[in-house]
């Protein structure tokens, strides 16, 4: 860590799992703070708003800023409005609804421009049913991240990515565009407004098709953690020119 300005944190399966601090977080972000390290939270997790992270850290002892937080929902936000969609069907939380509400977007059930598929932990049988229709009538389809499973202490639970794939079965319709990690923006815009050199920032994280792969994209240093979803023999299945390979593998933060 003495060559690092800044680290990006993902947090399930990093920092904690479920409500859950997993040891020794609170002892390294600490270091990081003495040590003048810039720390960031990044989350592929669409399912909460950013207000709904801070309160979930800080309740668990970690002092943490709305402007500490990263969110797939932020690169989502900035993906629709460089596209110029305003109309959305959202199958996604209500956390998730108020943030892109309050960037101006509308909610739309009857004639939306773009379907949105969240991380959405309150998903129902109407929602499936009103996307698919819209799906089958041409509307095109974003998702906010691509991961399959969301970790938790009781074993993966299925995430936005498993619910691309149950449209895709429905509808044959695949998402025009996947934000979030692994797309490189959602920490590139960070390191470039503080003025930061990549190589000296690094990405943790316990996944490798999107931490890793995003830590590739972006030039950062790549540090994987092996107390979420990615163990040593899935490192060991990658190729050597793999996207997904870390520049270091620890057992934990």
């Amino acid at each position: 860590m003495e060559d690092i300005d800044a680290v990006f944190l993902d947090l399930d399966g990093t920092i904690y799992l479920g409500e859950d601090l997993i040891e020794g977080a609170l002892e390294f972000l600490n270091r990081c703070d003495k040590n003048g390290i810039k720390r960031f939270f990044l989350s592929n997790n669409s399912s909460k708003s950013v207000e709904q992270y801070v309160a979930k850290l800080q309740k668990l002892g970690i002092p943490a800023m709305k402007s500490d937080v990263l969110l797939s929902t932020h690169d989502l936000i900035s993906w629709l409005h460089a596209f110029d969609y305003d109309r959305i069907y959202l199958v996604g939380t209500i956390g998730m609804q108020d943030m892109l509400q309050d960037a101006g977007l509308t909610i739309d059930a009857g004639d939306p421009e773009i379907v949105v598929l969240g991380y959405d932990t309150e998903i129902n049988y109407d929602k499936i049913s009103t996307a698919s229709i819209h799906l089958h009538n041409g509307v095109p389809l974003v998702a906010s991240h691509p991961d399959m499973v969301c970790p938790s202490p009781d074993g993966g639970l299925p995430d936005t990515g498993a619910y691309m794939a149950l449209f895709e079965a429905t509808t044959g319709v695949r998402p025009i565009h996947v934000c979030g990690k692994p797309q490189p923006g959602m920490i590139r815009h960070k390191i470039e407004e503080l003025k930061l050199l990549p190589e000296r920032c690094a990405m943790i994280g316990d996944r490798l098709y999107t931490d890793m792969a995003m830590a590739t994209r972006a030039g950062v240093k790549g540090i994987l953690v092996l107390s979420g979803e990615a163990t040593r023999k899935d490192v060991e299945a990658l190729g050597p020119d793999a996207e997904q390979m870390p520049t270091l593998i620890v057992n934990s933060v």
